[in-house]
């Protein structure tokens, strides 16, 4: 193949992929932009393993930005998730109690993460 019909190639895929994003709901992309960043919490919190804490994925420090991105999303987009916000909220706090849990120090309720967007997890 030449370079010119691999550069071809690459744009049409690219271009298929912004079509389908194109067509994809807008609540639909912002609901399986959470649940990425719900499974990347979990395992970045060792949930994925039957005792977390000695889980070879276990690391707080990613766990707790990416549940600080997954409120801030949560919060900013809240009234367009429509009957997706209970269950996307719900898993949100789980995650920000699991962080408490498994901390050896856990921050002082309000300071845990995604805490400032969602208020105070007990």
């Amino acid at each position: 193949m030449s370079e010119a019909t691999l550069n071809d190639d690459s744009a049409l895929i690219e271009g298929e992929v912004v079509r389908e994003l194109a067509d994809i709901p807008a609540v639909e992309v912002i609901s399986r932009a959470a649940v990425m960043l719900m499974s990347s919490a979990a395992e970045k919190l060792g949930l994925g393993e039957p005792d977390p804490a000695t889980s070879p994925h276990l690391d707080l420090d990613e766990a707790r930005r990416v549940i600080t991105a997954l409120a801030g999303l949560v919060t900013a987009s809240l009234e367009y998730l429509g009957p997706h916000a209970g269950p996307i909220r719900d898993g949100l706090q789980s995650l920000q109690r699991a962080f408490r849990e498994a901390s050896s120090h856990p921050d002082a309720p309000g300071a845990g993460p995604g805490e400032k967007y969602t208020g105070p997890v007990y």
